[in-house]
This record gives C-alpha cells, structure tokens and sequence, in this order.
C-alpha cells in the first residue's frame, strides 16, 4: 500500500525525536477543529468514539466496523495531521487483529494502538481492569505487524498490567513488546511521577503516555516528559470532558438547574453520564462479576 503523507509526518517526528503531541479527537468537529488548530497529530479516543458517537461507556460495546467507520472520517477531516487511533484489544483473536489492522490502514491512520487487556476491556483509568497472559498479546502484537502493508504505519502496543499486576510487571511487558517489534509502547496509568520516571528509565523503546484528565497519572509539563525522554503524549479527554461541561451547563440553564450535578470531574463521572450503571449491572448479571463501586444511575 501506498504510504500517506500524515503517515510519513508521524514517523518523520518519531525518527527525529521530536516530542508528539496528540490531541484527543471523537467526531466531525473536534477533528476540524484540531487541524484549524495546528496541532501535531491526534489521537482518535475510543472512550470519545463510543460516548458521542453511540452513547455508550468505554467497556468494549464499540465494535470493529463502528471504529473504522469513524478513523476513516476523521482522517479524512484531518488531511496532513497524523491521525493515531484507538484499536482497543483488536476486536478478537489473531486472526481478527489482522482484519482490523487491514481495515485502519485502509481508513488511512497514521499508527494504530493495541492493548493486551481481557475482552471486555474498559477505561485504562478505571479499576476493574484485566490483561490477557503476555505471550497471548504477543501473537496479537505479530499478527499486527505481519498484517500491515505499509511499513510507515506505527503500531503502538499498550499494557494495562500496571493495575492488577503492578508496576514491574507492567515494564515486564513492555519491553517484551518492544523486543517484539512494537513501533511504540505504552504503559497505561502509572500512579505518581515516581512511576513515569521509572517507566522511561527502565524501558528500552519509544513511550507514549496517557494524560487524562481526572486520571491516575500525573499531567507532567510537555518539557519534563521530553527530558525524560517519551516520544509521545496523548490528552484523549480535555476538549471531550470541557465539551461535556459545556453541554451540561448550557441545558441546565434551560431548566434552571444545577450543572454541578451532572458535570463530569473524573473519568468514572463521565462514563456514569452514558449509562455506565446500566451497563455494569447487565456485565455483573450475566458474567458473574463483581458490581462496580463507583457506577451510579
């Protein structure tokens, strides 16, 4: 496959050094206004996808189709703006990574990101979370690399082992998926700056990493990060929970209502906004697991 020039652009930044900064996008207006903005690149947020585009929370309902769909517009709005897109868990098995890594490419992303948590998976800030065994990702993470046409195409293996199995587990990981061939890796939701520091000590590969507002990881300073040497930062949630505000208050304001009562703070508030209450308790009903503390209708 031919080779686009946001893609080139991504690569470009990552083989120089340069720090990356990725805006979260979700729909038509966040992608156009990210590009009107002169940002770097952007990061299609699958959380963002699955509440504005579907009114759902971020527990694994999104499918396949539904998140292509939505890279292949978005990139299209995006033009010359690297694009790096949330592929979740890859939608299944092997052999249904190499469908989905086929699929984004075509859509035109410029990296696509792979984590190894178990299906379902959820938030990467939320509790609750498990991964699959490492050599089972690690089947995941070559089907993604044999399956691409385009070199230039980044893959972005993330771990989320760092909350049910702990830190050095988790640098365990990555840099068995760097080892592996992993363009980038990423280590979800280190807990203090203590732990971010560890992270880009310790691992041998390009870091990305997760700034989410509310979240469990400290927002460090884009300088601090570069010193320490991360390749790229994402901020998935800041225009889609400032959105939400937004929308919050100005319906408020029609009913004369509180707009502290609704206005999201953290990751759990906004997913509780699109039925995360509902959802967990279907998910503890039929998969016998246990209720989610912090889902509330």
């Amino acid at each position: 496959m031919t080779t686009t020039s946001a893609r080139r652009a991504l690569r470009d930044q990552l083989d120089r050094r340069e720090f990356v900064v990725a805006v979260g996008v979700f729909d038509g207006i966040s992608a156009h206004v990210a590009r009107r903005t002169g940002q770097a690149a952007a990061y299609l947020t699958g959380a963002g996808v699955a509440a504005s585009g579907f009114g759902l929370p971020d527990v694994g309902l999104v499918t396949q189709t539904e998140m292509v769909e939505r890279a292949r517009m978005v990139v299209g709005v995006l033009g010359d703006v690297p694009l790096i897109a949330d592929a979740d868990t890859g939608y299944g098995a092997p052999i249904n990574v190499v469908r989905t890594v086929r699929q984004y490419e075509a859509a035109g992303v410029a990296a696509i990101q792979l984590e190894d948590q178990a299906f379902p998976k959820r938030c990467g800030h939320l509790s609750g979370k498990e991964v699959v065994d490492a050599a089972v990702f690690e089947r995941t993470l070559a089907a993604a690399l044999d399956s691409r046409s385009d070199d230039k195409l980044s893959v972005i293996a993330r771990t989320d082992a760092r909350a049910p199995l702990g830190l050095d587990a988790a640098i365990e990981r990555a840099n068995r998926y760097a080892r592996a061939g992993a363009d980038v890796v990423f280590v979800e939701a280190p807990q203090g700056l203590d732990e971010v520091e560890r992270i880009a000590h310790e691992v041998d590969a390009p870091l990305l990493i997760n700034l989410v507002l509310g979240g469990v990881t400290p927002l460090e300073s884009h300088s601090r990060l570069q010193a320490l040497g991360y390749a790229i930062a994402i901020h998935p949630a800041d225009a889609l929970m400032r959105a939400t505000v937004g929308i919050v208050e100005a319906m408020c304001e029609l009913t004369d209502g509180n707009s502290a009562d609704h206005s999201p703070n953290a990751p759990a508030d906004f997913f509780n906004l699109v039925g995360m209450a509902e959802w967990a308790e279907i998910d503890q009903r039929y998969a016998n697991r246990e209720a989610v503390p912090w889902a509330r209708r």
